[in-house]
């Protein structure tokens, strides 16, 4: 499943330009903080409407401005993985993976919420509110509830920003396995280019 995707966007006053195409895998999108990276990753979700352009995945379009086709958010079939990671605070990690569950129809399934914990090593936390995890516990909680949700692609912000080197050791694994093991393609934004050399299949610049 490939991304491709070739948009135009105004924000901040300024012309957000991007243009890709991705094969299946990781692709990674960088370059300077505030050039628009989360930008393009709230478009591709469509949390996010462009100004001009198109967006297909896996040879479905998402939008199309020429074809007026702009799908919303829960028809694009995508995973979502927040900076801020936006857990419910008042629910426990149970409830909150239990809630990206419910989003998928039963089609689109492909993990149990005890399988997803059990493959993202969660499963202790379960009784547990967002509040008492570590930066590492919770990033495996957003990931857990964005695949719950059953997508055909994922994608995620920064999300090894501000872990400790084991807690970021343990993510970059979790997103080698999603790779690997559930076979999803993967658009991740990073500012770090040891963590991109890494991960990434493909590395796709956006410039100021």
């Amino acid at each position: 499943m490939s991304f491709d995707i070739d948009i135009t966007l105004q924000r901040g006053g300024r012309t957000i330009a991007c243009r890709f195409t991705s094969p299946t895998g990781i692709t990674a999108l960088v370059g300077p903080s505030g050039v628009g990276k989360s930008s393009v990753l709230e478009c591709i979700a469509g949390l996010l409407r462009p100004q001009a352009g198109r967006i297909t995945v896996g040879g479905a379009t998402l939008y199309d401005s020429k074809a007026g086709i702009n799908l919303p958010p829960e028809a694009r079939a995508c995973g979502m993985v927040f900076q801020d990671l936006r857990l419910f605070p008042h629910l426990r990690v149970r409830q909150n993976l239990a809630y990206g569950e419910a989003l998928a129809p039963p089609e689109r399934r492909f993990l149990s919420l005890d399988e997803a914990a059990a493959f993202l090593d969660i499963a202790p936390l379960l009784g547990r509110r967002p509040r008492t995890l570590s930066g590492g516990e919770a990033q495996r909680v957003a990931i857990g509830r964005a695949l719950l949700a059953g997508p055909r692609f994922l994608l995620m912000d920064e999300p090894l920003t501000a872990l400790d080197n084991a807690r970021r050791e343990a993510i970059i694994a979790v997103i080698e396995r999603i790779r690997t093991e559930l076979g999803l393609p993967v658009l991740l934004v990073s500012h770090d280019r040891a963590d991109v050399a890494r991960l990434a299949d493909q590395v796709v610049e956006l410039r100021p």
